[in-house]
């Protein structure tokens, strides 16, 4: 069996607001499993105050560090409890270590995505192009989808599909990308899923990337190319018909001498 790294959100996943409707604490506790069998099992609970991280727990390690004046005083505290180390191990019985047979029968029915890109005529004749990035045969179910142009984020003309089930196991979801495209434009759709170890990005090539000058050029090119190759073949075809014919001339005065 091939190797594992899971990391799955199980226990806490809190976010409130603490001095105002803009200020947010968060807590996240998630189970990491790793090895052809699960035979290593990481607890990590990190929080977290309007996206900065304070305090992180890792079971590996084995004690809190904290990132802020405030959390490094709190977690030398936490650290100095035994009780702390034994609510962690009790969390990590629970939430990790008796949901590993559940986590490997997820793992061998998990199947990585088919994905495709391709240009689709927009449906109501609008003149922007549109593009669909595809997800297939994937699970489980869970898979995030997202469109980068020239290397960020795109939001504007984006829609997305229910994640469709294909009637068995294994489901399928699109997304549809509208824009207007200029040239040196580098779109891509970038997939992220369970089976996935990091995201996978398709590049779109299209043809708009190219000036109207480049165009041309390229078409000349190809056009003295062409030429170039009936030139070859025309007078590869007429040195195989003289030279047939001299052989012929040759052998049958061999044959009146003799």
């Amino acid at each position: 069996m091939n190797s594992y790294s899971f990391l799955i959100t199980l226990f806490i996943h809190l976010e409130y607001p603490v001095f105002s409707e803009q200020d947010f604490y968060q807590v996240k506790a998630c189970c990491s499993f790793n090895g052809p069998n699960f035979n290593h099992v990481e607890y990590i609970i990190r929080s977290s105050f309007n996206k900065n991280n304070m305090m992180e727990y890792n079971s590996t390690r084995g004690n809190w560090i904290g990132f802020t004046y405030y959390s490094v005083e709190n977690s030398h505290y936490w650290n100095t409890d035994p009780l702390d180390a034994l609510k962690r191990a009790m969390q990590k019985k629970l939430l990790c270590n008796d949901n590993i047979q559940v986590i490997q029968t997820i793992g061998n029915m998990s199947t990585t995505p088919t994905i495709r890109l391709k240009s689709v005529k927009h449906p109501y004749g609008r003149h922007p192009a549109m593009l669909v990035c595809s997800a297939y045969n994937f699970y489980p179910k869970q898979i995030q989808l997202t469109w980068l142009r020239n290397d960020q984020d795109v939001t504007e003309g984006v829609s997305y599909t229910d994640v469709i089930p294909d009637g068995k196991l294994y489901y399928q979801f699109h997304s549809h990308l509208e824009y207007t495209p200029t040239s040196g434009d580098n779109i891509s759709c970038m997939v992220k899923h369970f089976t996935l170890f990091e995201p996978r990005v398709i590049v779109w090539i299209s043809d708009d990337s190219f000036t109207e000058e480049e165009k041309t050029q390229i078409v000349v090119g190809l056009c003295a190319l062409m030429l170039g190759l009936v030139i070859l073949t025309s007078g590869f075809i007429y040195y195989r018909k003289k030279s047939a014919l001299y052989n012929s001339i040759c052998q049958g005065e061999d044959i009146e001498e003799t």
